[in-house]
């Protein structure tokens, strides 16, 4: 049952991360409100590396943030989150495949594979931490805009793939909890334990120095 939970763990943690993946490149992070606009047939959308807008013919043009160091400061930090998150999430994925116990890759020991696993897991949950971090911060910076009433700017609204990196993030964590949880319940596996030697408990009579004793207690009268 433990393997299951193991195996379980790693690849809900895979599919977390490659969730991770398609939220990083995907453009609807925010989109535009119809709330309080009097333009409702343009659309603009954007994520953290462009911009795009679309009119009421369906065309869209899209163009490039044109500086880093000019973007929000958040913007730039969850840009670093969220490849951070994806580089330890790969990372995790590298060393859960050699940590899993029903893989044999390199023949190693029962002992070493449960110390990969675990770290593997704690790579996963660090993944899906910051990913977590990354999207939330995002959001929180738009609803903040949205409620603003001092703001002039274009409001957004929370986009499809920020419920995409959250739920990418929950799924990261779930897979890193089960693998660390099960790998530090199993440590002492049972069928190592089968596998020991066993050795015959040998009982050592004492020997006394004046032969034997049974005889010295009694005398010659004793047998007669």
């Amino acid at each position: 049952m433990s393997v299951a939970v193991e195996t379980f763990g790693f690849f809900l943690a895979a599919i977390g991360l490659l969730m991770l993946g398609v939220t990083l490149p995907n453009s609807y992070w925010r989109v535009s409100t119809v709330h309080g606009n009097v333009i409702t047939s343009n659309t603009i959308f954007e994520n953290l590396w462009y911009s795009c807008a679309t009119d009421s013919m369906g065309v869209s043009n899209c163009w490039d943030f044109p500086s880093m160091l000019a973007l929000s400061g958040y913007v730039q930090g969850c840009r670093a989150l969220m490849i951070t998150a994806i580089l330890l999430g790969f990372l995790g994925l590298f060393l859960g495949m050699l940590g899993l116990r029903c893989t044999n890759i390199g023949g190693m020991e029962l002992s070493r594979k449960a110390k990969l696993a675990i770290t593997a897991g704690a790579l996963y949950i660090l993944a899906g931490a910051c990913g977590m971090t990354a999207i939330s911060w995002y959001a929180a910076n738009i609803t903040q805009d949205f409620f603003n009433p001092l703001y002039m700017g274009t409001k957004y609204e929370l986009g499809p793939a920020l419920y995409l990196g959250w739920s990418a993030s929950l799924l990261s964590i779930l897979g890193g909890i089960c693998l660390c949880s099960n790998c530090c319940s199993s440590r002492e596996d049972p069928t190592t334990r089968s596998q020991l030697p066993y050795k015959t408990p040998t009982v050592v009579m004492p020997i006394s120095d004046e032969g034997d004793s049974s005889f010295g207690k009694y005398g010659k009268n004793a047998y007669v």
